[in-house]
């Protein structure tokens, strides 16, 4: 049984097929699903989603290409938005200095409040990291937070082993099946199996043989099969470790 950490079905990439993809889930084996958000509709639309499927939970947040304008009644509404029972995290929020969609101050300040409020709450964090590797990781470790996953982890095995003694899981997804990801098979070689968390960032990034098609979380199994491969452990052990993991950092 697979418990699939990071997806966005509220994406309009599902609108036409979303609750006969979502209701058969349960049969293809997918146990349990945390969907983050990237604003307030966004965290929102997860919340619904949650009600509707009890295997479904919600992360909700501001993700940095949404901040421009953000402001502190949306911190407000997060706030509340929490309260709801199928609320897990924060998230997903972070820094992406590879698409630049939002100015790099107001990424660097939202990040910090958003890290703010999941401290205030007790709450873990996803965290969205692209081409800013170094200064997510201070902006973090400068923080008090000391609960969460580093999604879709792209940085150096040495950054992951340092995030996990700060208390942090690594996200693995498809991009693990990709030829050339030399440092993803690197990090998932040194890091513990305890310390994995598997998503597919649905619907985005799908694994080899679907790559460049529109990802779910039925293709969890091939990020489990390469998390295998790598790593030499039988692949119904992945799926029930990093269900523990997940379900640890989630679901207590």
């Amino acid at each position: 049984m697979y418990f699939e950490s990071h997806a966005h079905y509220d994406d309009e990439r599902f609108d036409e097929d979303r609750d006969t993809l979502l209701a058969s889930f349960p049969a293809e084996g997918i146990e349990t699903v945390v969907n983050a958000s990237s604003d307030i509709k966004s965290s929102k639309a997860s919340i619904a989603l949650s009600e509707k499927y009890p295997f479904f939970y919600a992360a909700v947040g501001v993700h940095p290409h949404e901040v421009e304008n953000i402001t502190e009644a949306d911190i407000d509404e997060l706030r509340e938005l929490s309260k709801h029972p199928k609320v897990v995290a924060i998230g997903e929020i972070g820094l992406d200095y590879y698409y630049d969609l939002s100015p790099r101050d107001l990424q660097r300040h939202w990040f910090k409040r958003q890290l703010e409020l999941a401290d205030e709450l007790k709450m873990p964090v996803i965290i969205h990291s692209r081409d800013a590797a170094q200064e997510c990781f201070d902006i973090i470790k400068n923080s008090n937070v000391r609960n969460g996953v580093i999604h879709c982890y792209s940085g150096s095995a040495e950054m992951a082993e340092e995030y996990i003694k700060m208390g942090f899981y690594i996200g693995v997804g498809g991009s693990l099946t990709f030829k050339n990801n030399k440092k993803g098979v690197e990090t998932v070689e040194r890091i513990p199996i305890e310390k994995i968390l598997i998503e597919t960032d649905s619907p985005y990034l799908a694994p080899v043989p679907y790559r460049g098609k529109r990802n779910d979380s039925r293709f969890l199994k091939y990020v489990v099969e390469r998390i295998s491969q790598i790593k030499n452990i039988p692949e119904n052990d992945i799926c029930n470790i990093t269900k523990n993991n997940a379900q640890n950092l989630f679901i207590k």
